[in-house]
């Protein structure tokens, strides 16, 4: 159950309709679980600093169970994360950062319950 929160200083108006979409899409592509799995969540016209700079920005958190737990793996995600992102945020790669968590099953609670559970 990966979740992907993209926060950024770009204003909303200038982000597409369906980032969130789009970003589920390629989320699902990328670390292997099904769209139904995805959560994201986009935040737009923040006040960041990346660099020391102020210019337009952004970055992505990811979280997930099981796809995101070493260095080989997030070297080949973050690849093909930047290419999305680069391409929808019109952003230069120096202008983003990624951080990735990995996530146990206890700690995800879903159902009344965690996904050890379920």
């Amino acid at each position: 159950m990966p979740f992907l929160d993209l926060e950024t200083s770009l204003p909303a108006a200038q982000l597409a309709p369906d980032l969130g979409q789009k970003l589920c899409a390629a989320a699902a592509s990328i670390l292997g679980k099904p769209a139904d799995r995805v959560n994201v969540t986009v935040k737009s016209g923040l006040p960041m600093v990346i660099g020391g700079s102020a210019a337009p920005c952004a970055q992505l958190l990811i979280s997930s169970i099981g796809v995101v737990g070493s260095a080989e793996q997030n070297r080949g995600h973050s690849a093909k994360f930047f290419e999305v992102l680069t391409k929808e945020l019109g952003l230069g790669p120096d202008r983003i950062l990624i951080r990735f968590y990995p996530l146990e099953p206890w700690q995800i609670g879903k159902n009344g319950t965690v996904m050890t559970f379920l």
